[in-house]
Order: C-alpha cells, then sequence, then structure tokens
C-alpha cells in the first residue's frame, strides 16, 4: 500500500500547466491534512484508490476512518484528479470543497476518528464548566487579597458519576499527556472494540458519547419510572438525582497574529464555546437566550444534537434543549475580537552579530478594559527552537524574566496577583546570547555546486521566473531536507521567521461580546434550581511577530 503525494514546482499545492496528472496536488490545502486518498497497489499489477479516507493523529497514533459515499461523487473526485488545475477557484462548481460539503458522512467520519483517538490516548474527559469558588480561607488573608483586588478564584469541576464506569479518563482540563512523543503508549483494546461494538452497531454511528456508552454497558439503561406522556432521549441513559442547579461557562480563545506594521494588518480571532452542566431532576426543558448577537457578529457556530435554536432575532437567539448528564458542550462559535487586543503592542530582534542579537518589546496590557474583566496571569515567550541560549541582559519594566536552553521567559502578570480595573505599559529591552553553532555553515564551495545543480534542474522548467522558484528557496531545501522532526514543529522560526508567543488568561466577560443572561434562563416545569454563569478568555497562539524581520502573511480575498 502507498500514499503518493506531489506538490508543484512551486510547492504551494496549486496545480499548475507543468503538474503532472493524476497526481495529488492539494498537499498543502488544510483540507488535504485530514483528508486524504490511498493508492492500494498490487504485485501483479494494477490496483485501486480508497476514498475519502479522514486522518487524524493523536499523539503517536494515526485514526484512519473511511465512510461509505455513493458512487457518484467517488467518480466526480476522480475526474477532478486529471484536471489542470484541481479545480482550485471556490466559486467554481465541482471543486473539491463542494463535493465534501454534499457528504454528511465526512462529519460523522470526523466524530469517529476523535472519539477513537480520544480513546487511545485516554483523553475522554469532559468539556471544562468553571465556578467560581467564593474566599473561604477568611480572617486576615481574605482581607489583604481583597484590598490588592484578588477577586474570588474559578475553577472547573467533574461531572457526576451517574453509574460504575470503567475509565481512563484524564484529570478535567488537564492537557494530553507529552509522554506520547517519546514512543507509544499501548492502550486497553478491549475498550476500544467494547467501545466500536456499543457505539456503531453494524457499523453505524449511533451515540459517541464515551460516557453514556461505558455506563450503558456496565449497568444498562435506568430504570427509574418516567411520565407516559415523556420519552427518555438516547444521550440521557440516566436521570439525576439530587441538590438542583444549572452552570454555564462561556470558555473563549483568542488567536492572534499582531505585526505593527502599515503594510500587514493584524489578524484577530475568537472561537470560543458554551459549555453547561444541568444537575436537574426528569427531563425538563430548558430555554436559554443568548444575547450579544450583533455585537458579536458570530461567523460560524454549532449547536449539540439535542439543541433546538430558533431564528436569530435583532441581538437575540433562543435556544431550547433537554440537557443530558454531566458536562456538554451546549454551542461552538467563531468570531471577531470586538474590542481592543488584550495585549497589544511590538517585539523587535536584531542580530548584532552571528551569535548575540538585541531585542526590545513594549506592550500595553488591558487597556480599554474595565471591571469585572481580571487578567489572572499573562507571560510573553521568546522561542529559539535552532539555536541553543547562553545568557541574556536586561531588566523588565515589571515582572520576573527566566530562561532555559532554547527559550527566554518574561512573566509580565504571576498567578494570585491579578490585574484588574486598570491598564499598564510593559517594557523589555535586552542581549541575547547564543552558544556558537555546531553545524558547518554554508561557504562559497557549497554555493557554487548547488548554484550548479539548481541551473542542471531549472533546465527541466518551461519558465524559472513563472514558478517562483529562485536560488535562496533551493539552498534552504538542500538545507533543511535532513533536519530531525523535532525542528520540524517549529517551520516558521527558520531564519528570519522569529515571533514571541504571549499566554494570559482573563476571566470575568468575553472578548467575543456573545454572553447569555443567566437570569432568563428557564426551565419546565418550573423548578427552584439556582443559574450560575461565568465567563473565560485565555489566548491560543498570540503571536509578535518581529517587526525588524521577515514574516509570514496571507492576503484574504476581499469576497468569494
Amino acid at each position: 500500500m502507498t500514499l503518493c503525494r506531489e506538490g508543484t514546482a512551486r510547492g504551494s499545492g496549486i496545480r499548475t500547466s507543468l503538474s503532472s496528472v493524476g497526481s495529488d496536488s492539494w498537499v498543502d490545502d488544510p483540507i488535504t491534512r485530514h483528508i486524504i486518498s490511498l493508492q492500494i497497489d498490487k504485485e501483479e499489477g494494477g490496483g485501486f484508490m480508497l476514498w475519502p479516507v479522514v486522518l487524524q493523529k493523536r499523539g503517536s497514533y494515526y485514526v484512519l476512518v473511511l465512510p461509505l459515499v455513493d458512487p457518484q461523487a467517488f467518480k466526480a473526485f476522480e475526474s477532478l484528479l486529471k484536471r489542470p488545475d484541481c479545480g482550485s477557484s471556490a466559486k467554481e462548481n465541482g471543486n473539491l470543497s463542494s463535493i465534501l460539503l454534499n457528504l454528511p458522512c465526512i462529519t460523522g467520519a470526523f466524530m469517529v476518528a476523535n472519539v477513537i483517538g480520544d480513546i487511545v490516548t485516554g483523553d475522554v474527559a469532559e468539556p471544562e464548566v468553571i465556578v467560581t469558588s467564593g474566599p473561604s480561607v477568611g480572617g486576615l488573608l481574605d482581607s489583604l487579597t481583597g484590598s490588592i483586588g484578588i477577586t474570588a478564584r474559578s475553577k472547573p469541576i467533574a461531572a457526576p458519576v451517574a453509574a460504575p464506569v470503567a475509565s481512563v479518563s484524564s484529570p478535567v482540563g488537564s492537557a494530553q499527556s507529552d509522554s506520547l512523543k517519546g514512543g507509544i503508549r499501548p492502550f486497553d483494546k478491549e475498550l476500544l472494540r467494547s467501545f466500536i461494538i456499543g457505539a456503531m452497531p453494524f457499523g453505524t454511528p449511533q451515540d459517541l458519547n464515551y460516557g453514556n456508552v461505558s455506563s450503558i454497558r456496565t449497568t444498562g439503561y435506568s430504570a427509574d419510572p418516567l411520565p407516559t406522556d415523556q420519552k427518555q432521549p438516547a444521550w440521557k441513559p440516566y436521570l439525576y438525582k439530587g441538590r438542583q442547579r444549572t452552570l454555564f461557562s462561556s470558555l473563549e480563545t483568542i488567536n492572534a497574529a499582531l505585526y505593527d506594521r502599515d503594510d500587514v494588518p493584524d489578524f484577530l480571532s475568537v472561537s470560543g464555546q458554551l459549555t453547561c452542566r444541568a444537575e436537574l431532576e426528569g427531563l425538563p426543558d430548558v430555554s436559554l437566550p443568548l444575547t450579544g448577537l450583533k455585537t458579536a457578529r458570530v461567523e460560524v457556530s454549532s449547536f449539540h444534537h439535542c439543541v433546538q435554536a430558533s431564528e436569530a432575532t435583532g441581538d437575540k437567539q433562543s435556544l431550547l434543549f433537554q440537557p443530558p448528564l454531566g458536562n456538554f458542550v451546549l454551542m461552538h462559535y467563531q468570531a471577531p475580537c470586538n474590542i481592543d487586543p488584550p495585549v497589544k503592542g511590538f517585539y523587535q530582534l536584531s542580530m548584532v552579530s552571528e551569535n548575540e542579537g538585541a531585542f526590545l518589546f513594549k506592550l500595553r496590557l488591558m487597556e480599554g478594559y474595565k471591571s469585572p474583566f481580571l487578567m489572572e496571569f499573562c507571560m510573553v515567550t521568546m522561542p529559539f527552537p535552532r539555536r541553543r541560549v547562553a545568557s541574556y541582559d536586561g531588566n523588565p519594566s515589571v515582572g520576573t524574566v527566566s530562561m532555559t536552553e532554547h527559550l527566554i521567559e518574561w512573566r509580565i502578570v504571576s498567578s494570585g496577583r491579578g490585574l484588574s480595573g486598570r491598564s499598564i505599559e510593559a517594557t523589555f529591552s535586552g542581549t541575547v546570547r547564543f552558544h556558537p553553532r555546531t553545524a558547518q555553515r554554508v561557504n562559497s564551495s557549497f554555493r557554487l555546486v548547488a548554484t550548479t545543480a539548481f541551473a542542471e534542474d531549472s533546465d527541466c522548467e518551461q519558465d524559472n521566473t513563472k514558478n517562483g522558484a529562485n536560488l535562496d528557496d533551493y539552498l534552504m531545501e538542500k538545507m533543511n531536507k535532513d533536519l530531525q522532526a523535532v525542528d520540524l514543529e517549529e517551520p516558521l522560526s527558520w531564519q528570519a521567521y522569529n515571533y514571541a508567543k504571549v499566554s494570559f488568561k482573563i476571566v470575568g466577560g468575553t472578548l467575543s461580546g456573545l454572553i447569555i443572561d443567566p437570569r432568563s434562563v428557564t426551565v419546565y416545569p418550573s423548578v427552584k434550581a439556582p443559574v450560575e454563569y461565568s465567563m473565560q478568555a485565555s489566548s491560543g497562539d498570540y503571536i509578535l511577530w518581529n517587526t525588524l524581520g521577515k514574516c509570514p502573511s496571507a492576503a484574504l480575498p476581499k469576497e468569494l
């Protein structure tokens, strides 16, 4: 079995007239990182192709899912392979995206791959639901923390266990174990086999909730009597008993690329989810109003399958749902950041010699943010994956600095001393020194040989200028082709592509503007159940690009 992927002369993943017919020239398209085709070759000759194969990498495992598609879709993909342009136009009918959008089984295959990946890596924890805990120490400590602006701390909570479940789950909110990077960790094959049998009888996904399937296999369905006019949904095999309350959490992640350049606009995007945990007896209906739709300008949204969403009217939208047990994601959404970035400013790095660089940070934190917004922590990391840091000089205006072999870390706001109701300016200038390179540098003889080889390779090209190829690209390909995989994890740090990464967490509000009003949440039949609502925003890929060096950017089309 072979998997052949061929790029173009430019390596851009867009087929040109020089691309060979039948090659996979979407290799750099994000879609083809997860939806691939496999060519099966036979020893006696011939072969066949499998498509679409959904691919997901989890730790050291590759999960492959082959959904069943109709012959017309497969023939459309086959004809697309032989086209010179691969159907690259987004407006054109019959391109790769339009074919995939007409296949609902692709979404199901992704869901199957995701849950199987969770099981084999042991990452089957439920979504976070954050609650705010009041001060519990009392006395002098509470008085001191209150006087300096430290508020009650938010913390994730775990869902109650409805029945004995064989669990391989990790703590709520914990990251996937890094031990997988060092080798393959064995997983419970019997556990995976049992889940597949229960969740996908005869290959058709029925219920992909790991907790539900495990509980049903352990103890069966609930024997609690139900009203004759109600049916128990598949996503709630057990009924809750105990103190009643409803918890909601808005958890947002902001991704940013800040350039501080006139010719390149900054990029900001917020992806969020509304999580819920409804500890309600029986099978009640919960009505939830979303507010701030005009402000949020939500670009993409999806809902849990138990939700009935009404059409948005003005600034509001109503959600009606019968909640399952435990923590679950009520809604996913993506929207622009509708307020100023929590951290803005610039980063400059200039190499004054081969092993020494001068840097400067000038940042502004929480400008325009008022209470109840609270920044719990903030730190800036300067990664140098290709160089070993020997030392640094410089003192920041605020915070502390530490270093490791491949990075310098600047903690501006430390955990336990939050920033609320005011903004601060933070500056940090200094120098960083690196250990000498161990690898030999590219010399003139190599450049001469490379130039000759490049010229010979170019003879087979019809138009080098048209293909965008040049000597520097050729040299970089020769120098980087034998790099170890650990270096390839930071491709944007090669040569002049250097940056600083900002990490922070903010509680007390949302960056998109999409919120709920807990006082407007209603439960039918009516019960006395308090509603708690918390909001939290954290950084994802929040990048400050070096304003003195090269930086990657993309020009977005005005309309498609």
